[in-house]
């Protein structure tokens, strides 16, 4: 059993450090546990200690863990399949993960349906690499604009994963451009898109993505694993 008190306090210091390097309130920043391999008790176990946000990477887990843990607010992170939209829906807080236009309008046939709008993040390859899901980053303008024939869809910003790397500091000019992006597609203030998100930073990289920007990191092995 990992010793969740003492990695999430080691996390929030961390947290309020790489804050105070740039000048941020740390109440900027969400943590999102992710909790993919992670048990019920255990979810319950972090939510004792404060954690008000999980991520999951399936449908299914997401979906079973919200019935045992209604009170605290589930994200899905993962790639999702149009096949799974209609079990998302109204059940995740804040989808990070749309990637291309038919999932998009598979969204907004599902949250019509529901009477909702559903809160996405525009996902968005950075580095182009070819096994990663996202969007282009020139492609991205157009798709927002495009935005406003799927009312039901509301992107609350954007989302990036970096290259692995075992150094943090590698990760930096990925989360400087995608904070850059953000700031240019910010200037043409399109509507019923709000771009308040920046979803980066996972356990290996969040304090460089902090300082570059993030307000939603999205961190699992640095609380759930044994350490």
């Amino acid at each position: 059993m990992p010793n969740l008190d003492r990695n999430l306090n080691d996390i929030r210091q961390r947290i309020a450090a790489a804050c105070a390097v740039v000048g941020r309130d740390p109440n900027s920043v969400t943590l999102v546990a992710v909790s993919k391999t992670v048990s019920v008790e255990t979810v319950q176990e972090a939510v004792k200690l404060g954690v008000t946000d999980f991520g999951e990477n399936r449908v299914a887990e997401l979906v079973h863990k919200k019935t045992l843990v209604p009170q605290v607010r589930w994200h899905m992170i993962g790639r999702l399949q149009t096949n799974k939209v209609k079990d998302v829906v109204g059940k995740a807080c804040l989808i990070h993960s749309l990637d291309r236009w038919n999932l998009a309008e598979s969204l907004h046939k599902r949250a019509e349906m529901l009477g909702e709008t559903v809160p996405v993040l525009l996902q968005v390859n950075i580095a182009g690499e070819e096994q990663k899901a996202g969007l282009p980053s020139d492609e991205v303008l157009p798709f927002l604009q495009s935005m406003d024939q799927l009312p039901q869809v509301k992107i609350m910003g954007l989302m990036t994963m970096a290259p692995i790397s075992d150094e943090a500091e590698a990760s930096r000019p990925i989360f400087r451009e995608l904070a850059q992006l953000r700031e240019r597609l910010q200037q043409h203030e399109i509507p019923n898109i709000s771009l308040q998100y920046l979803s980066m930073g996972m356990s290996q990289d969040f304090e460089v993505a902090i300082q570059e920007g993030a307000n939603l990191v999205r961190i699992g092995s640095s609380i759930f694993d044994n350490r």
